[in-house]
């Protein structure tokens, strides 16, 4: 009777943890390396603005993480003529291709994000911008497998605006901006006020003597019969006296009409975004570029899925103050341009410290 008895405490104990086991979250437990990686790219992986600075930090991936193998689509939004499938089908691809990792990198992605993480538990989402998995926040999903991540550009665009009041000759800078969210209004605002500050305090202009005009295109990029076309709003702008334009958008459309500009005699100036090297090819109406450098975050969200830490968090990672443009370090840099002024860069270094 007691064999029988302990027989029987022993089978239900067995039961009872093969069934935890059974129910335990996937993100508990360490995962097979080296992992694939899908990306999910809003642009294309070449436009020398957010999706190449996804995409360039990748190879940052794999070198810090060896045999992680990566494998990306490009022009991944709403109404994409390139692709048939929506970017949660596309992201069910990856998986049969033996992704366990997928990075929707834009805001444009949230729902697909967000669908794709409820239907595969088992897979690890990164959703680059987004803020769902912001237990404080009004979009809260809960979902163990969801990571949020984003950069404290609120920063760069204080030392963008910065950098285009101590250059602008009239007092004019336009703000180029996407489609209007909460993010988008946060970084127009940084900007001007970074502007304002260095305005004031730098050159000792009156702020009321300074003009800010922001223009909306309607998206992260130029889509042809849907947004203002940027390359026309950068023209409007340097045809009314705006000489430094502090571009939002993904592309580099302003930088290259300042440039067009700059050929025909007028003294105009640009402040790409997104990309580390944004600056290359029109370097000499170039003020600078702030600039996101996803890698760190990367590797710390991917590594945690290897070694069985992964949580579910909304990060935003900042400056490293020490050195903004530390690779290692510095979630959000800011890479000085050829044409901004020794003493412009001298007062640039003062503001950022």
């Amino acid at each position: 009777m007691f064999s029988k008895r302990i027989w029987l405490v022993t089978s239900v104990l067995l039961i009872a943890a093969l069934a935890l086991s059974a129910c335990a979250k996937p993100t508990e437990a360490p995962v097979e390396t080296p992992l694939t990686v899908g990306l999910l790219l809003v642009g294309p992986a070449n436009d020398a603005g957010w999706s190449q600075a996804h995409f360039d930090s990748m190879s940052y991936v794999k070198e810090k993480l060896p045999g992680t193998e990566v494998i990306y689509l490009e022009n991944v939004y709403t109404g994409s003529t390139a692709h048939t499938m929506t970017p949660a089908e596309l992201a069910a691809d990856m998986v049969t291709k033996g992704a366990k990792v997928i990075i929707f990198n834009s805001d444009d992605q949230k729902d697909n994000a967000i669908k794709f993480a409820q239907e595969h538990p088992d897979i690890f989402v990164i959703h680059a911008s987004g803020d769902s998995a912001w237990k404080e926040g009004k979009n809260y999903v809960d979902l163990p497998n969801l990571k949020n991540i984003m950069g404290r550009m609120e920063y760069g665009k204080m030392i963008a605006g910065c950098a285009a009041a101590l250059t602008t000759q009239t007092g004019k800078i336009g703000f180029l901006g996407p489609l209007i969210n909460d993010e988008t209004r946060r970084f127009a605002a940084s900007a001007y006020l970074g502007a304002k500050y260095c305005w004031e305090n730098y050159l000792e202009k009156d702020p009321a003597d300074l003009e800010f005009k922001v223009t909306w295109i309607g998206f992260w990029f130029n889509i042809p019969g849907v947004t203002l076309d940027p390359t026309q709003v950068s023209d409007d702008f340097y045809n009314t006296g705006y000489d430094v334009i502090i571009s939002s958008i993904d592309t580099t459309e302003a930088l290259t009409e300042a440039k067009k500009f700059a050929a025909d005699g007028k003294k105009v100036w640009a402040i790409p975004y997104d990309y580390a090297g944004a600056c290359q090819g029109a370097e000499e109406v170039c003020l600078g570029v702030e600039y996101f450098n996803w890698g760190p975050a990367y590797v710390e969200a991917i590594k945690s899925v290897q070694n069985g830490t992964w949580k579910s968090s909304f990060e935003l990672v900042g400056p490293d103050w020490k050195d903004i443009n530390n690779r290692d370090t510095s979630a959000v840099g800011f890479n000085k341009g050829a044409a901004l002024s020794a003493d412009a860069s001298a007062k640039i270094d003062q503001f950022i410290s």
